[in-house]
């Protein structure tokens, strides 16, 4: 027995005996030393799982950045050419950076460190001739293990006897309707995990029945496992704001090298300067432009966007997927535990006399009414009504009551929707069996396809019965009136409704009632129940979570659309997606089967247009995640379960559920929903715009007053004035004075407008048209008056050092006032008050303070060069530096002609 024969043998299709000769087992199960002896040679039953990163991995990951590369070959050539304070100051950006994108990611990791909860349980085996429990870490292939309601199977296992096993494996196959297993099926190798009838797989949940089985494939070699290693080592998709980061950077390397070669070939040129003092220049000019405190105040902003949706209930695992949810397009979700609550409600009562009750709540949580016509039906209103409560109570096994203030519920899904719409009728389980009590029953089996009890209720026996329509309705007493209902529709017209209500997407159970024949012995199975009076149907479904309706609609207004891809039957995806408004018509659902005959370019066709996929496999997620992408979307995937872990990997943004996800989907993803709720989505949409919004903005900022000090010093050098700034001064723009206002400007809230735009296009890059034009107006108004002033004060007969010295109080207060010219892309600073972002506020403040504080300090004017002025001089200065506030309101209120003509036209 080795790891190869475990996954790659069609278990489902061999019967007992061959299995027990493949693992060379027997029923009685394997010997201690045996199990040892594979335990050893097999490992122990864990998923697999990537390495948890130690601290000094998350920090080094800080400086995988394109703009950490250029900045570091900056900080490498400024200790070349003998300028150490200058690498200090690059070194010193790049350490902080480090240090709050580190701190940031490591709390995540913290966060989210839940992996392996899906085999952490105990499994009762047989070991040396004797059952006993141990760990199911040590559970090996060959194990004979009993199963029993409740149980989490602990490894892939091939069944061997069952009676009346119902397995829920929505986590891996999306179906929200437990299984009925058969020991006895034997299938092809062909077949479909969903349609494994004597298979368990490991992470399943018994909900129904018992079973004896024996153990192939644990660890990485179970299909959860499997999925799980096709996770670690498949490559993730990009977040947007990496990719449009790495395009940003090339652009502005592009850009620096550039300028900075066309100004030394200048001085070269036109000036006679040698051309080691030009290169010396252009690499200080070029450590000017580039905007070291850029990565600081970007790893910041995503750092406060991380804080904000975690109060919202998004978790963020790596920091550059905060903006994520507000750059998509496209949100590929899961049904069942993500649009849906996972938990079969009763939604529809039909009596048998044609009556129709509607009844409200979500979940097995008895919250709700039950109306007739909009009327509430009140507890004993109805007496037919009353006979089915009392039927959904008393042939039920499950268990739903309150306590501590909490429902707390056990069962299967089917008894448990029961139980809570008979609490909303005013019955409870406990109430009926006191006045009831239990005699006899005969559990529910696949191939009987009812289940029936026996209570005591006087001298005589009633026998109540639920079941599949079609053979509860066959057990009825037709002729009229039988049974005192009322009821005159016929067989017919009753198959034809349950089988209307199955179209809806409902699951159907008919409820029964009758009078037991014959004597009953509690040690003997009691005889099939006949003639009896049929009561009604009751139609389930895994209703949407609370908001999801209004969340879909809040994310087709933003711009972002929404699909559906789910395991589940058509029928039930498209009574959903009626639901949601996403669909209304059975051609709009695509299915899997559909899926698997399409050429990638029909797949990228069916994307554009579908907006339901329903019975798909785990790959066929992955694939249409992948079309997707093709045709252009940034595409985030939400999901809970082990199948929708592959997809969450693939996509631009994995959101998982936190509360009902599993391990292997959380550690897919790169976010986690913490409530389960897809309705929080629409809040990570909001604060993943806000926090791009803010990274515009800083990144506006640094780039309009870099690009400022490039004009300014190319300005000087053609008019052949001196250097007008020396290389520490321009430092200390860029990393102290704009080093604090870019950080500031980082925690700047929403302008309120976000959710009401359009998701920017997958090929808009960050320095789009608006961002270049409003750079280029600054960086000339700012370089051409910083030019001027210095030319005049040259002329006007300052030293050198005197005009250096104002001129660069002039350029602090530009950035001042430039700060607020950033704040919105659109709307007049004037239209913002400053106190609404008291952070930014403090921070222009500290800045000015800082760089006052300098000119008084020996340190600092040594350092700098720097003095104190008059405050005639810093009033005539504070004067020229609200020219750049008066050029970009003239700006805003041109683009915003501009763009209402163009939606006028």
């Amino acid at each position: 027995m080795d790891r190869q024969t475990q996954h790659t043998t069609a278990w489902h299709a061999l019967d007992v005996a061959s299995i027990e000769h493949s693992l060379d087992a027997t029923p009685r199960g394997l010997s201690g030393s045996e199990a040892a002896e594979r335990l050893e040679k097999l490992g122990p039953n864990v998923l697999p799982h990537a390495p948890r990163p130690a601290w000094w991995q998350i920090a080094l990951r800080q400086f995988r950045s394109p703009l950490i590369y250029i900045l570091g070959v900056a900080a490498a050539v400024s200790v070349a050419i003998g300028e150490p304070t200058d690498a200090a100051f690059i070194g010193a950006v790049l350490g902080l950076n480090a240090l709050i994108g580190g701190y940031q990611e490591w709390r995540a990791e913290k966060s989210t460190q839940a992996l392996q909860q899906l085999l952490r349980i105990r499994a009762a085996v047989m070991r040396d001739g004797e059952v006993c429990e141990i760990d199911a870490e040590q559970v090996v292939p060959g194990d004979t293990v009993w199963l029993e309601s409740g149980n989490r199977v602990p490894a892939d296992v091939r069944l061997v006897s069952a009676h009346g096993l119902e397995i829920d494996e929505s986590l891996l196959t999306g179906e929200s309707l437990a299984v009925s297993k058969d020991p006895t099926w034997v299938g092809n190798a062909s077949t479909s995990v969903g349609d494994r009838k004597n298979m368990t797989f490991a992470g399943s949940i018994v909900v129904r029945g018992r079973a004896q089985g024996m153990v192939v494939a644990t660890g990485s070699d179970t299909h959860v496992g499997q999925l799980a290693m096709d996770v670690i080592g498949a490559p993730g998709g990009k977040p947007p704001l990496l990719e449009r980061l790495e395009r940003f950077t090339r652009v502005v390397a592009a850009a620096v090298l550039i300028a900075a070669c066309a100004v030394a070939v200048l001085g070269v040129v036109l000036h006679n300067h040698s051309a080691h003092d030009m290169f010396l220049f252009a690499v200080a000019l070029a450590v000017s432009a580039i905007p070291e405190g850029l990565p600081v105040a970007l790893t910041v902003a995503l750092a406060i966007g991380t804080g904000r949706m975690a109060r919202r209930g998004v978790i963020v695992r790596r920091l550059a997927a905060v903006e994520g949810l507000g750059s998509c397009t496209l949100i590929a979700s899961d049904k069942t535990g993500t649009l849906t609550c996972n938990e079969l409600t009763v939604r529809e009562i039909r009596l048998a006399t044609g009556g129709r009750f509607d009844v409200s709540g979500e979940g097995f949580v008895p919250d709700g009414q039950v109306t007739h016509e909009g009327q509430v039906i009140e507890a004993r209103a109805d007496p037919l009504l009353d006979r089915l409560a009392d039927v959904a109570v008393l042939c039920n096994e499950a268990d739903l009551h309150r306590r501590d203030g909490q429902w707390i519920w056990r069962g299967d899904a089917v008894d448990l929707a029961l139980l809570g719409m008979a609490h909303k009728l005013g019955r409870t389980r406990e109430a009926s069996m006191s006045s009831h009590p239990q005699v006899n029953e005969l559990p529910f089996e696949p191939e009987r396809q009812f289940a029936a009890t026996y209570h005591q209720s006087g001298d005589t026996t009633d026998v109540f019965v639920k079941g599949a329509p079609e053979k509860v309705l066959a057990m009825c007493d037709w002729r009229d009136d039988a049974g005192g209902t009322g009821a005159a529709q016929s067989i017919e017209a009753m198959h034809q409704l349950a089988e209307s209500m199955g179209q809806q997407g409902y699951r159907v159970l008919a409820l029964a009632e009758g009078k037991a024949t014959g004597p009953l012995e509690p040690a003997q199975a009691p005889p099939e129940p006949l003639h009896l009076t049929f009561l009604g149907f009751v139609g389930m479904i895994d209703p949407l979570r609370p908001g999801v309706r209004d969340a879909v609609a809040a994310c087709r207004e933003a711009g972002v659309g929404v699909c559906m891809i789910t395991g589940d039957h058509p029928v039930t995806a498209l009574a959903i997606a009626r639901d949601l408004g996403l669909a209304s018509e059975p051609h709009q659902v695509v299915t899997g089967s559909a899926l698997a005959k399409m050429s990638p370019g029909e797949m990228d066709q069916a994307v554009k247009t579908a907006l339901v996929f329903a019975r798909v496999a785990p790959h066929q997620k992955l694939e249409l995640v992948n079309a997707a992408r093709r045709v252009g979307h940034f595409v985030a995937v939400t999901g809970d379960g082990v199948n929708d872990a592959p997809a969450l990997r693939a996509a631009n943004i994995g959101a998982a559920m936190g509360k009902s996800g599993t391990d292997v989907a959380r550690e897919a993803a790169e976010l986690v929903i913490s409530d389960d709720n897809f309705a929080t989505i629409v809040a990570g949409i909001e604060e993943g715009r806000v926090a791009y919004d803010n990274v515009r903005k800083v990144i506006y900022l640094l780039i309009s007053t870099g690009a400022a000090e490039v004009v300014l010093v190319g300005l000087a050098l053609m008019a052949g004035l001196p250097l007008p700034l020396l290389a520490v001064q321009l430092l200390w723009l860029n990393l102290v004075t704009n080093g604090i206002q870019d950080v500031a400007l980082a925690f700047e809230p929403s302008e309120g407008d976000v959710l009401g735009r359009k998701p920017r296009p997958t090929s808009e890059r960050i320095f789009n048209r608006l961002m270049i034009e409003r750079t280029i107006v600054a960086a000339l108004v700012m370089g051409f008056v910083g030019f001027g002033a210095f030319w005049w004060m040259l002329r006007a007969g300052w030293t050198e050092a005197t005009a250096r010295n104002a001129l660069l109080l002039l350029m602090v207060l530009f950035e001042n006032v430039h700060i607020g010219n950033c704040r919105s892309e659109t709307k007049s600073a004037l239209r913002l008050s400053p106190f609404r972002s008291p952070i930014l506020l403090g921070g222009a403040l500290i800045a000015m303070l800082i760089h006052l504080g300098t000119m008084f300090v020996p340190l600092g004017q040594k350092i700098l060069h720097v003095e104190p002025v008059s405050l005639t001089t810093f009033a005539s200065l504070w004067a020229l530096a609200l020219s750049v506030f008066v050029a970009m309101e003239v700006h805003k209120w041109i683009w915003s002609v501009r763009e209402s003509r163009g939606a006028a036209s």
